[in-house]
């Protein structure tokens, strides 16, 4: 892998400054990209103003670190498809599929990021997120893609009452050849929810379970946790770092731990 050594050496960097406008998609449309990333963050209403914007500077900050721009552009094709949602009782598109595959295509990526307003709302919807990126977004990356990953964040499980189970979507999602990786995030006061299983003596937290259970699916699929809100920033970076390298996540532990 050309310069994967170098970007997971460089993983724990961080840059800060902001670039020029990322190139549209159409204007390169059909040139093939080694990722089509698509990054899903809860809004609900456990996600505050504080909340909403440690978890976009986090994305912001994972998309200007030179680990993972080294990681973007190192691939096979040099470059990926980005593209956001945010969703809470409803899924919104709020970033459109971007190309990056330069460092001024990431960080005028993380300035969007920064950009997007938050917009909630009451239910953690997960389901229908799912639903939504499988039957609208999916069908129309711009360009193929060797690996589709959708990113999930969220810090409870689905309470929407969905009208289908959320399994079956994450399995129709697989069956479509989309990996999907969750990042659930860990609360010190957990919410005592009947949807998550009975916390395990010495085993992973009830959410963290339930990701395992419900929400990772596809080749090489995973679930990091953040370690509450604060957390997030590490996570996400790691976990860009290791989509986009094509790296698995034992692998990345392993370098990453000089072993």
């Amino acid at each position: 892998m050309r310069r994967g050594r170098a970007a997971i050496a460089a993983v724990m960097m961080a840059a800060g400054c902001i670039g020029l406008p990322a190139l549209p998609v159409s204007a390169q449309e059909g040139s093939p990209v080694d990722t089509a990333l698509i990054v899903s963050v809860d809004v609900s209403n456990s996600v505050d103003q504080a909340r909403y914007r440690l978890q976009m500077e986090g994305i912001a900050k994972a998309l200007e670190d030179p680990g993972v721009i080294e990681a973007i552009t190192g691939g096979s094709a040099g470059g990926i498809l980005f593209s956001m949602v945010t969703w809470a009782d409803t899924p919104s598109f709020v970033i459109p599929w971007i190309r990056i595959a330069n460092k001024a295509d990431a960080l005028a990526a993380a300035k969007r990021v920064r950009s997007l307003p938050l917009q909630g709302g009451e239910f953690t919807c997960m389901t229908r997120m799912l639903r939504s990126v499988n039957d609208k977004i999916v069908p129309q990356i711009p360009a193929k893609a060797a690996r589709v990953i959708v990113d999930v964040s969220g810090d409870g499980p689905d309470n929407c009452n969905a009208e289908e189970p959320i399994d079956s979507v994450r399995n129709e999602l697989v069956s479509n050849g989309v990996t999907i990786n969750g990042l659930p995030v860990l609360l010190d006061t957990p919410e005592d929810s009947a949807m998550l299983p009975k916390a395990i003596p010495g085993g992973p937290p009830p959410l963290e379970q339930w990701y395992r259970a419900h929400v990772m699916g596809g080749p090489s699929s995973f679930v990091l946790p953040a370690l509450g809100y604060g957390d997030f920033e590490r996570a996400i970076r790691q976990k860009f770092v290791i989509e986009v390298s094509a790296l698995t996540s034992k692998t990345y532990s392993l370098a990453t731990s000089g072993r």
